[in-house]
């Protein structure tokens, strides 16, 4: 499932990054940092998603694809009700 998260998530980031990257209205100078920079930061999100899965940190890492948009609710309906509960509350008690 991790894969199939992966990818379609850098399917949208990347078509993103390429409108930013031939933006008109920027220079290509801008173009260029812009890029770099949205690019440095959608790393930082595939680390926080993706490095470092096991059990123990699993819940965690759920946590992180479903707060960057990696994972959709219908996407949780795979795990157990519980788990389901558990990442809802999560973010209901911080939104």
């Amino acid at each position: 499932m991790i894969e199939d998260l992966r990818e379609r998530y850098l399917k949208e980031k990347n078509a993103e990054i390429v409108l930013e990257l031939t933006a008109p209205e920027k220079t290509p100078t801008e173009q260029f940092w812009d890029t770099f920079s949205r690019m440095k930061a959608e790393k930082k999100i595939l680390e926080d998603c993706l490095d470092g899965h096991s059990r123990s940190n699993m819940f965690s890492h759920i946590l992180s694809m479903y707060r960057y948009g990696m994972m959709s609710k219908s996407d949780l309906k795979g795990f157990s009700e519980e788990l389901q509960g558990n990442v809802e509350s999560f973010f209901e008690d911080r939104g």
